[in-house]
């Protein structure tokens, strides 16, 4: 737990320091010399002395120190050692100056042993130091022209030694701060601020490229200017100052230029079409950039550019323009160049305007501008054809065509060139009329309108007119309808041509169309005959010619007049006929009348056929009469009528009387109510049937049937009609009775009695009888 420390080393001590040691009376330090033989030395501290330095001993040596805590009975309690090197010996200053206002340079001898060398400079309560490893040394850092106390000390890893003796040196003065420009492209001004310690001063100039002499000035002053110098040339101008001894201070070194000598042969050339100028000089020796600066009134453009040419835009047009260039270096500006004058292109003539005065003749005119000698204008249609006009004046006419989109622009000119474009103005002139358009009569109230295209029009407007209504029709095709017309009167029309740009052209011709007649207005229709009807109208056409037609499924059938009726002859029977008139002139044809219909009576059937069915009973059959719905059927005689109405073509008529003559009679009936009466030949019934029939046996295979007879009958017929065979028997006129023999016995026998008609068949419908 005993242990010791080095808190300072010098050439011949070392310093130490230790712990106390509990029960420790005295310290023994001993210092023994590695490399030297018999060079021991030892120190004896009190028990409360904590601290001791070992002196006399030689530098630049390493040494081993031993330390021993002893009690007061001289006994060793514990021990420790360090090995320590003293610092070299000490240096001796040979000299010490000033070259430099900031530096003290020292010199001296080297010591063995010593790695470094700590210099300090010393001013007051002020101290510099620095650390070199070999003579001479320099201390930075210092004040000009001031005194210092300057010592070193050398160092090893062991320490530092004592300061050497100090010298004591002064620091040179210091150099002026130059404040250097160039006033003018010959003279270079320099200045500086006052100099502490200083005397006086001396300034010296010469060229940097080593040409020419140098220039020398030694002044009190603070300020001096060089003069009659080169322009733009570079020059190095260097200065101290001297103090009271004549000793220089420090110098202080700068290169200044002088400024650039205006340029010459400046010239100006001037693009019309780009509105800007391209301005050229000599270059001027020095000068590193140029200005162009082209100024008109209040408006200045500046051009900044290192070689020998500039462009200057945007220039304005119809302006006067002062060009001059000025020089530029580090040191300064030249004087301007004398101010080449630049008068540029008129601008765009505006308050253009465009007069179609009269047709066919245009009137340009604008207002002056400035610089503008002459002036042109191009007038150029659409269809690329191109003329101009060249006038001192401020107006032009052309000759105008209709129809066409002109584009018209003006141009003012000088000896600069031409004016930019200004506005494009474009003018269009009405479009062209329709010369010649056709009008066909489509119907009695419609005309269409033809026409060629013509040059310009975007829209045609086609008006017929009579009195003081019109009829419009716009479109943008070359045809146009004209509907709603009034039949039969006279239009002026006329075809109008527009566009967007002029309006219309109200400057064209016109054309008298007459529409065709009116229709005509059916009045009646009377019927004449069985198939002839006279159809009378209404009419306001004096001069036309009307044709009534009739239509239906059975055909066409016409009748023509120039009057206001006219009749249809052999109209077929049971047809329905649509009626209608039209009028005819030779302007054209009306529209067909309203259409009346017309129907005919039905007709009558061909063919018609009774058969009785019994006594009383007679069917009636007949063939449908074309345009018939229904029938009725009557027989008429003396003894009374029977009728029937009915849908079918046959009817059952009851309640008929034999033997009796009947008138036959038909109507046909069509849907509307119309009827035909038809006649046909007359019709007998058949003679009544024997009443009272009785059959009485005779023999094993006879049989005699008796009757009663009617009035009407003559002669009658018995009928006997079995399996086994049938049998007929006639009895002499008169007779009411008849014998059948013969017969097979054991069969069953149907026995009828009928009249005898010269018609065939024989009548079925007599009542019959069984016989077994």
């Amino acid at each position: 737990g005993f242990s010791i420390s080095i808190y300072d080393v010098t050439s011949r001590s070392i310093y130490l320091r230790w712990p106390k040691f509990s029960g420790a009376f005295t310290y023994r330090i001993t210092a023994t010399a590695v490399n030297t033989v018999g060079h021991s030395l030892q120190a004896h501290f009190s028990g409360i002395t904590f601290t001791g330095t070992l002196t006399s001993l030689i530098p630049n040596t390493v040494y081993v120190i031993q330390a021993e805590a002893i009690d007061m009975n001289g006994i060793i309690l514990a021990e420790t050692q360090i090995m320590q090197s003293t610092a070299p010996d000490i240096p001796v200053i040979d000299q010490a100056y000033s070259k430099l206002s900031n530096s003290i340079t020292v010199e001296w001898r080297a010591v063995s042993g010593a790695t470094s060398y700590l210099l300090s400079a010393q001013d007051g309560d002020s101290c510099i130091e620095t650390i070199v490893t070999n003579s001479p040394g320099t201390v930075m850092g210092l004040k000009p022209a001031t005194s210092y106390r300057i010592t070193i000390r050398s160092i090893n890893a062991g320490g530092k030694s004592q300061p050497s003796r100090s010298r004591k040196a002064k620091t040179v003065l210091a150099a002026p701060v130059l404040s250097v420009s160039s006033p003018s492209c010959d003279s270079i001004a320099v200045s500086w601020k006052a100099v502490y310690m200083a005397a006086g001063f001396s300034v010296s100039l010469m060229r940097s490229d080593g040409l020419g002499r140098m220039l020398k000035q030694n002044t009190t002053n603070t300020s001096f200017v060089f003069t009659n110098l080169d322009p733009g040339t570079l020059y190095t101008i260097k200065a101290y100052a001297w103090n009271a001894n004549g000793l220089p201070g420090d110098d202080f070194t700068y290169n200044q230029r002088t400024s650039p000598q205006a340029p010459v042969d400046v010239q100006v050339v001037f693009n019309s079409g780009a509105l800007r100028a391209v301005v050229s000089w000599m270059p001027a020796e020095g000068a590193l950039t140029y200005t162009v600066t082209a100024s008109s009134g209040l408006l200045k453009l500046k051009c900044n550019t290192s070689s020998a040419s500039c462009v200057v835009l945007p220039l304005q047009c119809g302006s006067e323009y002062s060009v001059f260039v000025t020089a530029h270096n580090d040191a300064g500006s030249s004087k301007p160049t004398d101010a080449v004058s630049l008068k540029t292109i008129p601008c765009a003539p505006g308050n253009i305007s465009i007069e179609e005065d009269e047709p066919g003749n245009l009137l340009v005119s604008w207002s002056s501008v400035n610089f503008g000698h002459y002036y042109v204008v191009f007038v150029k249609s659409d269809d690329g054809l191109e003329v101009h006009c060249n006038t001192s004046h401020t107006q032009c006419r052309f000759q105008s065509d209709c129809g066409f989109t002109y584009f018209i622009s003006v141009f003012a000119y000088n000896k600069a060139g031409q004016s930019p474009l200004g506005d494009v103005f474009n003018y269009t002139t009405a479009p062209c009329c329709p010369s010649d358009f056709h009008a066909v009569l489509v119907t009695s109230d419609t005309v269409e309108v033809t026409w060629a295209p013509v040059r310009g029009a975007e829209l045609y407007e086609t008006k017929a007119a009579e009195g003081s209504s019109a009829v419009l029709c716009n479109d943008t095709a070359t045809a146009c309808t004209l509907s709603a017309l009034r039949c039969n009167t006279l239009y002026n029309i006329t075809v109008y041509s527009f566009s967007e740009a002029r309006g219309s052209n109200t400057s064209c011709t016109s054309k008298y169309v007459e529409t065709a007649p009116c229709s005509p207005e059916i009045k009646n229709i009377s019927k004449e005959a069985l198939s002839v009807f006279t159809v009378h109208w209404q009419s306001s056409n004096e001069e036309a010619t009307y044709t009534v037609t009739a239509r239906g499924e059975a055909g066409l059938w016409h009748c023509t007049s120039s009057g206001n009726f006219c009749t249809l002859v052999n109209l077929p029977c049971g047809s329905a006929f649509s009626v209608s008139a039209i009028a005819r002139s030779p302007i054209g044809q009306s529209l067909p009348s309203y259409s009346v219909p017309l129907e005919t009576a039905p007709c009558c059937p061909n063919d018609l056929t009774l058969t009785q069915v019994t006594q009383s009973v007679t069917n009636i059959s007949w063939s449908a009469g074309m345009g018939a719905q229904t029938y009725v059927t009557v027989l008429e005689s003396s003894k009374g009528w029977a009728k029937c109405h009915t849908l079918q073509t046959y009817c059952l008529l009851g309640c008929i009387a034999c033997g009796t003559t009947y008138t036959v009679s038909l109507r046909a009936i069509s849907e509307t109510g119309l009827t035909s009466s038809c006649t046909y030949q007359g019709y007998s019934s058949s003679a009544c049937c024997p009443f009272g029939v009785k059959q009485y046996r005779i023999g094993n295979n006879g049989i005699r049937v008796y009757w009663r007879a009617s009035a009407e009958a003559k002669s009658y017929n018995t009928d006997l009609r079995g399996s086994k065979g049938n049998f007929t028997c006639t009895p002499s006129s008169g007779r009411s009775y008849c014998d059948i023999t013969e017969i097979p016995c054991g069969d069953v026998y149907t026995v009828v009695v009928s009249p005898v008609t010269d018609k065939e068949p024989k009548l079925t419908f007599c009542p019959k009888k069984i016989y077994s």
